[in-house]
């Protein structure tokens, strides 16, 4: 049975990673997660600098799922480096390394501080919003997108993912640009934006008002997206969104998703991800496929 998969010409024992955020670096996971047995670790978005998010109350469970407005917080790339990079080599993890910035010059020196580090692939968070163009997320406008996408482009040594935002009318768009400006593979779906409301207090339960929906309750979305992107463009995509058992994630790579990577299901099942993995190998055995690069995409 073969589980291998590849991703912008690295090759992944697997097709199972972390969703970003939702994992940390794994090392408060390794109690439950032999860190090595996954595909990759996708780490929590790292900045040039330390940020510290947003104000609390920041995660709110909602039905089918839940609502979170941390807001990137993070130690910053130099700290990083020292600390969670040479952590995560020693357990012997492939390394996807999510980046994040409030400026274009913000990607690019996290991007360029990383070229010589032993990880694997880049993520680019175009969620984050662009404070030099009034705070819309680079990932809602194609032209940005593009630009973004050519900048960090130009300077990493890694291969890398641009992760899409579905706050969009048109996700092929957003596709199609971060292909045009280089991209080697792409992410998604990231979070919806939604919002909850104490109606015995009459007050927004979030402090930031609005806060990125994830779990089971976005899957379809997730599934119709990746679909649409697999038959926009030719780049290899991680999917993600609402993956909660092997089922799901073979519902993502059946849509076109080369891996798949599991996020909110980590926060009430720290095993998550091993489960997945699991569940992969049952589906496999069950329907004797041989590869699972053969169902990639096969709708």
């Amino acid at each position: 049975m073969n589980l291998e998969v590849k991703v912008a010409g690295v090759t992944f024992k697997n097709p199972v990673t972390t969703a970003s955020g939702t994992f940390g670096s794994g090392a408060e996971f390794e109690e439950f997660v032999d860190l090595s047995a996954l595909g990759a670790v996708t780490t929590k978005g790292v900045a040039n600098v330390p940020w510290e998010g947003n104000p609390t109350p920041r995660i709110a469970e909602t039905y089918g799922g839940m609502l979170n407005a941390v807001g990137l917080q993070n130690p910053g790339i130099e700290l990083f480096c020292k600390r969670d990079i040479p952590h995560l080599k020693e357990k012997g993890a492939s390394i996807i390394v999510n980046v994040c910035g409030r400026s274009m010059e913000d990607y690019v020196d996290v991007v360029e501080r990383l070229q010589d580090e032993p990880v694997d692939l880049l993520e680019i968070n175009v969620s984050c919003p662009n404070v030099k163009a009034g705070g819309i997320a680079f990932g809602q406008n194609p032209d940005a997108l593009y630009e973004i996408t050519k900048a960090v482009k130009a300077k990493a040594k890694q291969p890398i993912i641009m992760k899409l935002s579905p706050n969009v009318t048109d996700i092929t768009e957003m596709a199609r640009a971060a292909e045009a400006g280089g991209s080697d593979a792409l992410s998604l779906i990231n979070t919806i934006t939604g919002m909850k409301i104490d109606i015995h207090r009459r007050k927004f339960v979030l402090a930031n008002q609005t806060g990125g929906l994830s779990g089971p309750a976005i899957k379809p979305v997730a599934v119709r997206m990746i679909y649409q992107v697999h038959k926009a463009c030719k780049l290899p995509i991680i999917g993600m969104g609402g993956v909660m058992t092997g089922e799901d994630a073979i519902e993502l790579m059946m849509a076109g998703a080369t891996m798949v990577s599991v996020g909110t299901a980590n926060f009430h099942n720290p095993r998550a991800t091993m489960d997945v993995l699991q569940g992969i190998r049952d589906y496999m055995e069950r329907y004797q496929i041989q590869d699972i690069n053969e169902i990639i995409g096969c709708m």
